[in-house]
């Protein structure tokens, strides 16, 4: 064979690679495209509905029976925190039952023990459930202490919450209403001023909660218990066939379930339950890769379930886009495999070799759908929430490119939901930070690295060639996406090495009213 002969046909093979990774590319534009049409949907249907009045049908004359349900395991730092703010609601004491269900395996069981004691001779009706497993684990918790609560109403606070003294009294009354069957309020951030982390969760929270949940609560879509902060009817819940332990979120499983069969979802975004925020990015990331996973496994389980049944359209498809959604994650790091052979190539001869028209075809549309829908998205909650927004969205260029830079993890989790990869329920480490100087390296709780922060470092590595090759030849506004790429896969990467293997503290969290202003 001929060196001419052996050129041609790498050409060859070159050429063909190109098409593949350009073909992908349009694939996965159009999938991330849709997914970002759909945040500019939500948006207009969170100001079609945002003033709309939420009041209760009446009052209740007499207040019923509530059992708050604390699900906890290894919560050594937030236990005590929790029980003190239960104990402390504006509500008749003989009229309350606390559980307190608690699978842990470390200290925390003994300062629960002492603390439940302490609330029985102050008065309190508490029950202390301990289970030598953790069997169904979260879910399989809730479902047990269910057996033995004597409350019409379940209200679920996890052990980083901090519910307000009259969250009771501000929601109880709305369940006159028969058709409700869960309220959920609005998660708050007792220290979303603590790091540049917890800035950028609190924004993506925001987003969520406001926006979503407000869209699709009032707009009458189907929308999901957030596990925690909300309330729920008994009846609803065993009229749904309780808590499943199928998959890692329970709580969007049990939803789709109870709506499918009738129950209606109250979203009250006036009301907050502050929670504390993780500080640390491998419990960021482990938070996220069971969220992904969870609701991937959600995604299987309900949506065949969704089509089948007798419900409008417009319900089934806003129900599609949501359970779906985490599919995002695994277009996205496609994204990051494939970026590099469309950006000269590939996109130069499918667009018949017209810079003008990739412009136009492919990068202004990629801009509009995606990025700025993002932008929109995460930038509408900061103007309604905070007076101070424009310093809130100084941090949202970086909030973005931290998504691009978990897209590995929450990819991997995706794909393990795919697959049936079984793994357990692994819950965020809470470290009790929300005072300015409250510090947490010296806690027990650290999440599992493993080699995802690697693989990350990597791929910034070769983000920052390929930003260096790009301005090279000019692409300037491809430089701006794969800037987005370098820095969030380099900020997520070494943040999840740093703060596991050097001395790197943080002090920046203010007082608790200050972080909910």
């Amino acid at each position: 064979m001929t060196d001419a002969s052996r050129w041609v046909k790498v050409e060859v093979v070159m050429h063909i690679l190109h098409l593949v990774g350009t073909t992908i590319y349009f694939v996965v534009l159009i999938g991330l495209s849709c997914y970002g049409l759909h945040r500019y949907w939500m948006i207009y249907l969170y100001y079609k509905h945002r003033k709309q009045k939420l009041e209760p049908l009446g009052q209740m004359t007499t207040l019923p029976r509530v059992t708050v349900q604390l699900p906890l395991y290894n919560e050594m730092y937030v236990a005590e925190r929790l029980l003190d703010s239960i104990a402390a609601l504006d509500y008749p004491q003989d009229k309350l039952e606390i559980q307190v269900l608690d699978d842990s395996t470390d200290e925390t069981s003994g300062i629960v023990a002492r603390k439940t004691d302490d609330l029985r001779r102050r008065g309190f009706n508490v029950q202390y459930i301990h289970r030598a497993n953790r069997e169904g684990y979260k879910a399989g918790a809730l479902q047990n202490g269910l057996q033995s609560a004597t409350g019409e109403f379940i209200a679920i606070f996890d052990a980083d919450f901090v519910p307000q003294p009259d969250l009771l009294q501000k929601t109880i009354h709305y369940f006159t209403d028969p058709t409700i069957g869960m309220l959920q309020t609005r998660w708050g951030h007792i220290n979303a001023r603590y790091s540049v982390l917890t800035q950028i969760q609190s924004i993506i929270l925001d987003a969520h909660f406001l926006i979503e949940q407000t869209a699709r609560s009032r707009s009458g879509r189907f929308f999901n218990f957030n596990g925690t902060g909300g309330i729920w009817r008994r009846s609803c819940i065993e009229g749904s066939g309780g808590w499943h332990h199928d998959t890692l979120a329970e709580d969007l499983d049990i939803s789709y379930r109870a709506q499918i069969k009738g129950w209606k979802f109250l979203f009250l975004p006036d009301i907050v339950t502050p929670a504390e925020l993780p500080v640390e990015m491998n419990a960021f990331k482990a938070q996220q890769h069971r969220w992904a996973k969870g609701s991937a496994q959600a995604m299987k389980k309900m949506l065949p379930q969704l089509w089948r049944a007798k419900l409008p359209l417009k319900i089934k498809l806003e129900g599609t886009m949501h359970l779906t959604s985490n599919l995002g994650h695994l277009m996205l790091f496609t994204l990051c495999l494939v970026l590099r052979s469309t950006a000269y190539a590939g996109t130069h001869e499918a667009t018949g070799g017209n810079e003008w028209t990739k412009l136009f075809l492919v990068d202004v549309p990629l801009f509009l759908a995606a990025s700025v829908s993002v932008t929109a998205f995460y930038f509408c909650p900061q103007i309604a929430l905070h007076a101070k927004w424009w310093k809130r969205i100084l941090y949202m260029p970086l909030m973005m490119a931290v998504g691009i830079g978990l897209c590995v993890n929450n990819a991997r989790a995706v794909l393990e939901a795919i697959f049936n990869h079984r793994s357990e329920f692994v819950r965020t480490p809470k470290a009790g930070v929300q005072q300015r100087n409250d510090s947490w390296r010296s806690i027990k709780y650290r999440s599992f690295r493993g080699l995802i922060p690697y693989l990350e470092i990597a791929f910034g590595l070769y983000y920052t060639w390929f930003l260096y090759d790009v301005l090279e030849h000019g692409i300037w506004i491809s430089a701006i996406f794969i800037l987005l790429f370098q820095v969030g896969f380099l900020y997520v990467g070494f943040m999840s090495l740093m703060q596991t293997s050097t001395r790197f503290a943080r002090r920046a969290a203010p007082p608790l009213a200050a972080a909910n202003a």
